[in-house]
């Protein structure tokens, strides 16, 4: 979770939760849908665009139109240009008149057919290159109904790496807090915003959603007991455990890329400092001592060192320091306010929350180069995450006063908005690639007493 400032953290964090009462129910992904669904705006484009077509596929309809889907997806991602297919006849087995399509300014075709077999659904896509003559990709899915749109999902991502050399994300899930009236839930969406669930539900806080690095279960924090604990809940069953239930406060959980432990931050010795301990609980051990707070660690991907905010320097910035200890580092120096660092998939950029002129902005800095860019234009943008890919950033925000989900490119310039007409949304992650949780069709609610 992101703090507006450092020492008040904690203490602000405690009031909200022993403000709040009673009440827990956990929901195993599928005990239905959310009430509303997040709507997505898109302002922007790509420095590059790659014209494409996609055409309507042949055979079967129902409810879900894949080709709608592939498009919204790679329309999302402002690298790619929608070619008009009005009076195209295709199916799978069509000879592709490359000449035809390159005139009508489409570089790339995809084609496809839907086949229906019971209540099972086969969906068969191909891509072309019309300037180089040539079939890139060809691929056949099988679900059900219910399953097309995460086919259409799993077909956007191939275009995409195909086209690009990158591999796409829009299979991947989006975790995050809705906060309303009612209280609070954990709720898991497509990275579109479309199907979203509920995986946890309580009239207490829940805070720092974060996922394992194979997609199968989140950590987060739940003050259902009236304080501060750290739970691990597995998706696909929703069997839960506590990992961190020390005196004081418990929060900030973050996982090792290898899934074998988490970075949490511990306030039972009086000031809020870093430990590390095995995702089942065990072998707590504090990775260094401060004077002041600590909080917010991050692994970078090689699982050696720690990102971590810290006002031991009289302000909140970023440091970075060995998982086995050692000196810490400062990492950030422009503007007196940085918090809630996320390092990049290939461990060469840094994304935070600066503040700037009195705005809350997402902010991004290379390694490398030590160059620093404001992605966002505030006035409050919080809990930054990078997609698996390395290509966006997400992160909550608020947009003429309502809260919304929201992504940008890593150059700045493309957004979209994923907004919800009703409750607050706050600290979105992104799940892994294709993340287990997406083979989970178990419908069952427990309560909590």
């Amino acid at each position: 979770m992101t703090l507006h400032t450092a020492s008040g953290f904690l203490g602000r964090l405690w009031r909200r939760a022993t403000a709040a009462g009673l009440g827990l129910a956990l929901v195993a992904l599928a005990s239905g849908p959310a009430q509303a669904q997040l709507r997505v705006d898109i302002s922007g484009v790509g420095a590059t665009q790659y014209p494409i077509a996609i055409a309507d596929f042949s055979g079967e309809t129902s409810g879900t139109s894949v080709p709608e889907v592939i498009r919204a997806d790679l329309t999302r991602s402002g690298q790619f240009r929608l070619i008009n297919t009005a009076g195209a006849d295709l199916n799978l087995q069509s000879t592709v008149d490359y000449a035809t399509w390159q005139a009508r300014g489409a570089d790339y075709l995809a084609l496809g057919t839907i086949a229906k077999n019971g209540d099972q659904y086969s969906v068969s896509y191909r891509l072309v290159d019309n300037v180089r003559k040539a079939e890139l990709d060809t691929a056949v899915f099988n679900g059900t109904e219910a399953e097309l749109r995460r086919i259409s999902h799993r077909i956007a991502d191939r275009i995409y790496e195909k086209i690009t050399g990158i591999r796409g994300v829009f299979s991947t899930r989006i975790a995050y807090v809705l906060q309303s009236s009612n209280g609070y839930e954990l709720q898991i969406a497509d990275a579109d915003g479309q199907n979203p669930q509920v995986m946890l539900r309580s009239k207490q806080p829940i805070i720092s959603p974060a996922w394992s690095p194979d997609g199968s279960k989140l950590a987060y924090v739940s003050f259902e007991s009236g304080k501060s604990v750290i739970y691990v809940q597995t998706l696909a069953t929703a069997q839960r455990q506590p990992v961190s239930n020390y005196k004081g406060n418990n929060s900030a959980p973050a996982w090792s890329p290898n899934g074998q432990q988490m970075a949490i931050v511990l306030s039972m010795d009086g000031i809020s400092q870093i430990y590390t301990i095995n995702a089942d609980g065990s072998n707590l051990r504090r990775v260094m001592r401060s004077p002041l707070i600590d909080t917010e660690p991050y692994f970078t991907p090689d699982g050696q060192s720690l990102l971590f905010t810290s006002d031991r320097g009289g302000s909140p910035q970023i440091y970075e320091v060995p998982v086995a200890g050692g000196e810490a580092r400062r990492i950030t120096y422009s503007g007196s306010y940085n918090i809630s660092p996320r390092v990049s998939p290939d461990g060469q950029q840094l994304v935070y929350v600066t503040r700037r002129n009195g705005a809350f902005r997402i902010a991004s800095l290379a390694f490398g180069s030590g160059s620093e860019q404001l992605l966002t234009d505030g006035p409050d943008d919080q809990s930054p995450s990078y997609a698996p890919n390395g290509m966006q950033v997400l992160y909550s925000s608020i947009q003429n006063g309502r809260s919304v989900l929201a992504v940008t490119s890593i150059d700045g310039r493309v957004r979209q908005t994923l907004s919800m007409l009703n409750g607050k949304v706050r600290e979105p992650g992104l799940g892994p690639f294709h993340s287990l949780i997406f083979s989970c069709d178990a419908f069952f609610l427990k309560d909590i007493k």
